[in-house]
């Protein structure tokens, strides 16, 4: 597993991770989520060997992080960092050498990718000459064609379109499948608690939220209905343990206290008109989100 001990990065007097304790499982998607500030990308630098540690340890299985194990790492960052005017193939290759791999195996990797993606057609074109949606899959590419072992992907799916999102998604998944492990940064928390079944999410450096996302979600203790009917529900906001109100065009939605609360709205809703759907539902990983660091989010 990848091991992050007691992990301080300073800038001078500015803390930008504090103190970071995490243990990443292998072969599993790890969410590490946070504002912008949070943290993440110095800590995704500092696993890279890009950034020096101020303080602590990281390790990938059991061996310190440094330029020795850098080809087995695999990144996508969040800022694009593919050379315009170049050739797809020809950067691709190079990239891909550059990780420790033989040519014509790096040749062979990528028609494999090209394929995947279909833009086999794409192969020869300059990087500048493409969509910013095919620019986003040659930059993945660049991140995966010498089979890392560990993959970080930060925003990957930044600028695609919901077809692309898919194609992705299920790339991404694939990778985890064949044994890769992968630390996975996103706004997107839909796509998080899709892929993700352990996260972390930093606030000023440091882990406000951390563990098992099924556990994390029953510990939160609020939950969410979802009413529909055509009947006034507005006697709702005011129910005691309501903490959220929001009207939808087939109803209402709340987020209550704790479950007792979806009992009680349940008996009040009697004899109050025909409801189609009276559904509860754990809290979003949104919610959360928003709850825990939601004055810095917004």
């Amino acid at each position: 597993m990848l091991t992050i001990e007691h992990v301080t990065k300073t800038f001078g007097s500015f803390t930008a991770v504090d103190n970071l304790n995490l243990q990443i499982p292998e072969r599993e998607m790890f969410g590490l989520l946070g504002a912008n500030g949070a943290g993440k990308t110095t800590t995704f630098r500092m696993i890279l060997g890009l950034l020096s540690l101020t303080d602590g340890n990281i390790r990938w299985k059991g061996q310190p992080v440094n330029y020795s194990i850098s080809e087995k790492i695999g990144y996508l960052p969040e800022e694009r960092g593919l050379y315009p005017k170049v050739r797809v193939s020809d950067q691709l290759v190079y990239l891909a050498r550059l990780k420790g791999m033989r040519k014509k195996d790096a040749e062979k990797e990528l028609i494999t990718w090209l394929e995947r993606f279909g833009i086999t057609d794409y192969k020869n074109k300059k990087v500048e000459e493409l969509s910013k949606g095919n620019q986003q899959k040659i930059q993945f590419i660049s991140a995966v064609l010498h089979k890392p072992e560990l993959l970080i992907l930060d925003e990957p799916f930044s600028g695609l379109d919901p077809v692309n999102v898919e194609l992705l998604k299920e790339a991404v998944i694939s990778l985890k499948n064949s044994g890769v492990s992968i630390v996975f940064s996103s706004h997107r928390m839909e796509h998080v608690e899709e892929l993700c079944e352990n996260l972390c999410i930093l606030q000023k450096g440091k882990p406000v939220v951390q563990g098992n996302l099924k556990d994390i979600k029953r510990s939160f203790g609020k939950k969410n209905i979802t009413v529909h009917s055509d009947d006034d529900l507005s006697f709702l906001k005011t129910h005691e343990g309501v903490v959220k109100w929001k009207e939808t065009n087939d109803g209402i939605r709340l987020q209550v206290a704790n479950e007792p609360v979806s009992q009680d709205i349940f008996q009040a809703l009697q004899g109050k008109g025909f409801i189609r759907k009276f559904e509860l539902e754990e809290p979003s990983l949104h919610d959360i989100f928003i709850e825990k660091v939601g004055a810095v989010y917004e």
